[in-house]
């Protein structure tokens, strides 16, 4: 396809219910005739929304998306506990009707704000002994997960009715809303369950950029998959830009260090992408010594 011939950089998904991450991959690589892509932050088959696809030379890149934010619109059950945090699950409790009390929830909802420990459900891909959680689980063995830091940066009851509750969360990754609800249940005394998941932010993703999958193949189809396409020199707007002559981008690619204007970045600055004046990204570039910097990954 010659549409695809230069695709480096991201097309973020709206991943439909039932998909796993990894099924959305093996769509696109169908879609841009590559193989070379990857998802940035996984999702459950059970949830929906931002899923950022990386496509081409761009995969490299995905080192740096690991700590980005995410925001989460959730449903939460209450009534009955399960063995996954979610509706898949057997019920590990019997299941009641509760009444709940907005108040009561809302504070409820105080004690995840900030800095948290929280401990991974244990159907999950977190690793013990190098062997995934949901493993073990699955086979009846002990499942001995440590609680890990998480940031709630904020967290906002939208709305109740009945026993149900939904609840929009910004957080950093690495958060499970699954034992968000679960912990919910346990404090208020009968048991929760996550029943709906969608992924509205992502990092620099939203919605807003999100395609779903009829979209994404009526643009293939038309070779158009290209306008959806955020290119790699526009990824990762936190780190600042510098503009390099052709000479001094061939440096870089054979891995000699480059300066960059002091009007560029502040002192400290650990990242800046290298960029031609074409707008094609050269490099990630980390900092040597004060506006000399070393290509530390190379498109």
């Amino acid at each position: 396809m010659l549409q695809l011939r230069l695709m480096d950089g991201v097309i973020v998904a709206d991943k439909p219910e039932g998909w796993t991450s990894h099924d959305a991959v093996n769509k696109m690589r169908r879609l841009a005739d590559t193989r070379r892509v990857g998802h940035l932050g996984t999702l459950d088959p059970m949830a929906t929304g931002v899923l950022p696809l990386v496509i081409g030379r761009a995969t490299r890149l995905a080192q740096f998306y690991m700590r980005g934010d995410k925001t989460y619109d959730a449903v939460i059950r209450f009534g009955y506990a399960t063995d996954t945090y979610d509706r898949d699950g057997k019920p590990t409790s019997p299941a009641t009707e509760p009444e709940i009390d907005r108040a009561r929830l809302e504070e409820a909802l105080d004690s995840f704000r900030g800095l948290i420990h929280q401990t991974p459900p244990p159907i999950s891909a977190k690793k013990i002994g190098g062997t995934p959680a949901y493993q073990l689980a699955r086979k009846n063995l002990p499942v001995d997960l440590k609680p890990v830091e998480v940031t709630i940066r904020n967290i906002e009851l939208a709305g109740v009715d009945g026993t149900r509750a939904r609840v929009v969360v910004e957080c950093s990754a690495g958060t499970y809303m699954r034992s968000i609800a679960h912990d919910l249940g346990k404090i208020l005394g009968c048991g929760a369950f996550l029943e709906g998941l969608r992924r509205t932010v992502s990092g620099e993703f939203s919605l807003l950029h999100a395609r779903t999958n009829d979209e994404l193949a009526a643009l293939s189809a038309e070779g158009r998959l290209g306008e959806v396409l955020v290119p790699a020199a526009q990824l990762l707007p936190e780190f600042p830009c510098e503009i390099v002559d052709r000479l001094t981008a061939g440096q870089i690619r054979q891995g000699r260090d480059f300066r960059v204007s002091p009007f560029r970045t502040r002192t400290g600055t650990k990242y800046v992408k290298a960029v031609t004046q074409e707008g094609e990204l050269v490099a990630i570039g980390e900092a040597r010594l004060p506006h000399l910097y070393h290509p530390f990954v190379v498109l």
